[in-house]
């Protein structure tokens, strides 16, 4: 039976439903390296499988995001087991990571973890992110933040992580990155990106030093916490087809 399943494609080895989201996963990966926001092989992204199994797709270690495809996923459990044939490893701080999320979280069914200049610039401040930008204000009602604790090897560390994102939608790790999550890969995808935007906007505007920032409005502040989960909502579902289109004439084959 295992011969069976090597010698069969990962697409015909899988359900349609399973296929949808390599696609999906594999997209956001390729996403994340035309925006210039991997950091080699060391970030990672993951989604969770559809079935009851509690299985999560994650990267193969050891490539570039822009050679992400979703044949070359690796399908792990919770407990860091892979449980399909591959000659891939998996990253370990990865997994700790996006386990511990994904067992906490039924609606995090992708989670998305970088390590931008912008992003680490921002997690390096005592203020972190400022409600100085649009992008910003958009970004603050969903964020939540985590102490630095190491390279994250450390499964003790998992709890921790679940506790301080709480409900939020995105997490600023403090002296290492950001991440988001999403109920789909759209929502996921804009919810990182109006982060990361964010966080360019305040490096940026820093720069002419920290007396000059201009802290928005308290009324428009709160004014943009009631509007901002319909624009990430349907911003995930306008963004992401052309997200995929743009793919497709930028950086294709992420779909096979």
């Amino acid at each position: 039976m295992a011969d069976d399943l090597k010698s069969m494609s990962v697409k015909d080895r899988c359900s349609a439903e399973e296929w949808k989201v390599r696609v999906e996963l594999a997209a956001l990966y390729r996403l994340v390296a035309l925006h210039g926001w991997d950091d080699m092989i060391f970030t990672h992204i993951s989604a969770r499988a559809p079935g009851p199994e509690h299985h999560f797709l994650i990267n193969p270690y050891g490539y570039f995001f822009d050679e992400m495809t979703a044949s070359s996923l690796v399908k792990v459990d919770l407990d860091g087991n892979i449980v399909e044939p591959t000659e891939h490893m998996i990253n370990p701080a990865g997994f700790t990571i996006h386990s511990a999320i994904h067992a906490a979280r039924e609606d995090a069914k992708f989670v998305l973890h970088v390590h931008t200049d912008a992003g680490i610039a921002v997690a390096a401040t005592k203020e972190g992110l400022l409600p100085i930008s649009q992008h910003a204000l958009i970004a603050l009602p969903n964020l939540a933040y985590h102490d630095y604790e190491g390279i994250a090897l450390d499964l003790d560390e998992r709890e921790r992580l679940v506790r301080d994102l709480g409900d939020k939608t995105a997490l600023m790790l403090w002296n290492h990155g950001t991440l988001s999550v999403g109920e789909t890969a759209g929502e996921c995808w804009v919810q990182i990106f109006f982060l990361e935007r964010a966080c360019q906007i305040q490096v940026m505007a820093s720069a002419q030093g920290r007396e000059h920032l201009r802290i928005a409005p308290e009324e428009s502040i709160e004014t943009v916490k009631e509007q901002q989960a319909m624009a990430r909502k349907f911003g995930g579902m306008l963004a992401w087809p052309g997200c995929l289109r743009k793919l497709d004439r930028e950086s294709p084959g992420y779909d096979s």
